[in-house]
C-alpha cells in the first residue's frame, strides 16, 4: 500500500482538470490497445470526509471521454445525486481501493497481455515479476532486483464478494497488495497517489506482462 498522505477535496477547476487528465488518459489506453470498446473503468479521489470519487459512467467509450462521462459516487459505490447515470459495474473495487491512505486514483484496463497471463498463471494465482529494469517505476521499488507479486483473483459477476476478497488482501499483514492486481481472462487493475502515478504504475505494468507475454513465446 501506499503511505499515508493528505487528500484535499476536488472542487471547481481542479476537478475538471482532473477529469480532463482522466479522460486523456483513458484516450492514451485506447490508442495502445490496453481499453477498447466499453472496456475498463477509471476514477479519481474528490475527498475523503466523507468519502468520494468520480468514476467512469458504465458503457462508454474510454476512447473519446468527456467531463459529462463520470458520476460521483459515495462510500457504497452508490450515485450521490439522485438521477445521476449509473457507474461502473465495478465501482465497489474502485471504492475499496480509494479507502487506503494514500491512494488519489485507480485505473483498470484489458490488455491482451493481462488478459492472457492471468489465465497462464491463475494456478499458482500470482504473476511473479522479478529482475526487471522497469520495477523501479513502481513506487517503493529502488532496484531492478526488486520482486513484484502481482495477485491473480477469479473472475465473477459478484463484485461485491471480490471487493472484500480484494479488501482482505490489501490488509494482509504478510503479502499485502502493493500497486496492482490481476482479474482472470479479465484485466489489470493498479493505482497510486494521483493520476499521474497511477498511470505510470499501469504502464510499468503493461511493459512487463508484455515482456512476460513475449518471453513465454520464445520458450
Amino acid at each position: 500500500m501506499l503511505s499515508s498522505a493528505s487528500s484535499p477535496t476536488l472542487t471547481g477547476a481542479a476537478l475538471d482538470a482532473a477529469l480532463d487528465d482522466l479522460s486523456a488518459t483513458g484516450a492514451d489506453f485506447h490508442r495502445r490497445g490496453w481499453s477498447l470498446g466499453t472496456s475498463s473503468n477509471y476514477s479519481v479521489l474528490v475527498g475523503r470526509d466523507p468519502l468520494e470519487l468520480m468514476v467512469t459512467v458504465s458503457g462508454k467509450d474510454k476512447g473519446r471521454l468527456g467531463r459529462g462521462d463520470y458520476v460521483r459516487v459515495g462510500a457504497d459505490g452508490r450515485p450521490v445525486e439522485a438521477g445521476a447515470p449509473p457507474s461502473s459495474a465495478e465501482t465497489m473495487l474502485h471504492v475499496v481501493l480509494a479507502r487506503q491512505p494514500g491512494v488519489g486514483a485507480v485505473l483498470h484496463t484489458h490488455s491482451p497481455a493481462a488478459t492472457l497471463l492471468s489465465d497462464h498463471y491463475a494456478g499458482q494465482s500470482v504473476l511473479r515479476l522479478e529482475g526487471y529494469e522497469m520495477l523501479k517505476g513502481l513506487s517503493g521499488h529502488s532496484t531492478h532486483q526488486a520482486t513484484e507479486l502481482t495477485p491473480i483473483f477469479e473472475n465473477t459477476q459478484d463484485i461485491p464478494s471480490l471487493a472484500l476478497k480484494v479488501e482482505e488482501r490489501l490488509n494482509d499483514a504478510d503479502h499485502p497488495l502493493q500497486h496492482g492486481f490481476l482479474i482472470r481472462k479479465h484485466g489489470l487493475y493498479a493505482w497510486g497517489a494521483d493520476i499521474a502515478e497511477a498511470r505510470r504504475h499501469i504502464e510499468v505494468f503493461e511493459f512487463l506482462m508484455e515482456c512476460e507475454l513475449r518471453k513465454l513465446s520464445l520458450a
